[in-house]
C-alpha cells in the first residue's frame, strides 16, 4: 500500500468537510476554509506554499493529507483547435477531457466515470463498459489539469481566456449514477475559494436516470440537459438500453417536475442519425412531445464512428428538422462538430481512442 493510500486527499473534500477535516485535528473552522483558499490556486502543490498557516499544522498536514493533482496528460490537438486530454487516474485508468475553446469562453467537457454502464448503441463510450465511478477530486482535477495547461500556452495564441470559463458534465460516464460525487465536485467548482465558477455555466448531462433528477435540481442550481434522441420508446430503446428502464413519457415527466427557476430551461440533446430519427415527422412529434416543458434544444448530426453501424444525415436533412422546430416556436440550436479528427468529438471518447505521445 502506498503512502498517500493512508491519507486523505483534500481535493475530494468540499469546504464543510475541509472544516470538519481541520477540526478533527484540533483547529478551528477557518483553518479548512484557508486550506480551501490554497489547494485550487494554480501550482499550489504542496503544504509548505500554503503560508499563512501555522509551519507546525502544515507538518500535521504532511503526515495526515496529501493534494492530489494530474500530470503529464496524454494531450492531442484538433486541427479546429480542440484539445483532447488523457488523464491517468492512480490505478492505471485513462479518462478523457475535451477543452473547446472559443473566442469568448472555453468549455470543457469533463468525465464522471470510467466507461459508462448505459451501452447507448451509438457511441463509443459505451463499448467500454463500466469499470468504475470517480471520485470528486478526479473530477475537479479534469478543471485543474486543463486550467494549467491554458495557462502554460503563450497567450497569443489562445484562441480564448487563459482559463477554463464553462465546464459540460458530458464526458465518459452517467452522470447521476455517480450522484454524491458529482455533487461534491460541483460544490468545489461553484465555491469561490474553490475555481470559482457560476452555476450557470456548468451543466450536467444525463440520458435519463429518472429517480436522481429531482435530487440534482433540489442539491445543485446548474444547467440540466438531456440526452433524447428519440421520441418514440421503440426508437429509444433500440439506441438507448435505459428507456427499458424509464420510457420517455416518464423522462418528460422528471424534466416536467424538475426545479428551476422560472427564467431557467432544461437543454435536449438530439443526435440525428440517417433513416432512424430524423424524418420530418420526428420533428413534430418532437415538438408535441416537449410541449410545456421550458426548454431549448440542442440538435447533433452523428459523428460517424469506425464499428458503429450509424451515418450523419447530412445539413440538408438537418435544416428541415430544425425549422420544423423553429416553426413550432422552439429555440433550436445546430451544435458544430468539434474534435472529430481526433476522436474528441461528442460520442467518440474511449480509452482505446486516446491520445498517444
Amino acid at each position: 500500500m502506498s503512502i498517500t493510500a493512508e491519507k486523505v486527499d483534500l481535493k475530494n473534500l468540499t469546504q464543510a468537510g475541509l472544516i470538519a477535516f481541520a477540526e478533527s485535528l484540533g483547529q478551528p473552522a477557518f483553518r479548512g476554509k484557508q486550506i480551501m483558499g490554497w489547494l485550487y490556486r494554480p501550482g499550489i502543490t504542496e503544504f509548505s506554499q500554503m503560508t499563512d498557516l501555522a509551519k507546525v499544522f502544515r507538518n500535521i498536514l504532511e503526515e495526515k493529507a496529501f493534494v492530489s493533482r494530474f500530470t503529464d496528460p496524454l494531450i492531442e490537438k484538433s486541427d479546429d483547435g480542440c484539445v483532447k486530454f488523457g488523464f491517468r487516474l492512480s490505478d492505471g485508468n485513462i479518462i478523457e477531457s475535451v477543452l473547446i475553446p472559443e473566442p469568448d469562453r472555453n468549455t470543457l467537457c469533463i468525465s464522471s466515470q470510467v466507461g459508462c454502464a448505459m451501452g447507448c448503441s451509438f457511441c463509443l463510450t459505451g463499448t467500454m463498459g463500466f469499470k468504475r465511478n470517480l471520485t470528486p477530486s478526479e473530477i475537479v482535477n479534469q478543471i485543474c489539469g486543463a486550467r494549467d495547461y491554458l495557462l502554460a500556452q503563450p497567450k497569443e495564441l489562445l484562441i480564448g481566456p487563459d482559463r477554463v470559463t464553462n465546464v459540460v458534465y458530458m464526458g465518459m460516464g452517467e452522470p447521476l449514477n455517480n450522484l454524491e460525487n458529482v455533487l461534491a465536485s460541483l460544490s468545489i467548482i461553484t465555491e469561490q475559494k474553490g475555481l470559482d465558477l457560476t452555476s450557470r455555466r456548468i451543466t450536467v448531462s444525463t440520458c435519463g436516470i429518472v429517480p436522481k433528477m429531482r435530487e440534482l435540481g433540489e442539491k445543485s442550481p446548474v444547467n440540466l440537459a438531456i440526452s433524447l434522441h428519440a421520441v418514440n420508446d421503440e426508437t429509444r430503446r433500440r439506441l438507448m438500453p435505459i428507456n427499458d428502464r424509464y420510457s420517455i413519457d416518464e423522462l418528460l415527466d422528471a424534466c416536467r417536475d424538475f426545479p428551476m427557476p422560472k427564467r431557467k430551461r432544461i437543454m435536449f440533446e438530439y443526435i440525428l442519425l440517417k433513416g432512424i430519427n430524423d424524418s420530418d415527422r420526428d420533428a413534430r412529434e418532437l415538438a408535441r412531445k416537449l410541449s410545456g416543458i421550458p426548454c431549448k434544444i440542442n440538435l447533433l448530426p452523428y459523428n460517424e464512428s469506425p464499428g458503429l453501424p450509424y451515418e450523419s444525415p447530412g445539413m440538408k436533412r438537418l435544416l428541415a428538422f430544425q425549422q420544423i422546430l423553429l416553426d413550432a416556436h422552439y429555440t433550436v440550436f445546430i451544435r458544430n462538430s468539434r474534435g472529430s479528427d481526433i476522436s474528441a468529438a461528442c460520442g467518440q471518447l474511449a480509452t482505446e481512442n486516446s491520445p498517444r505521445r
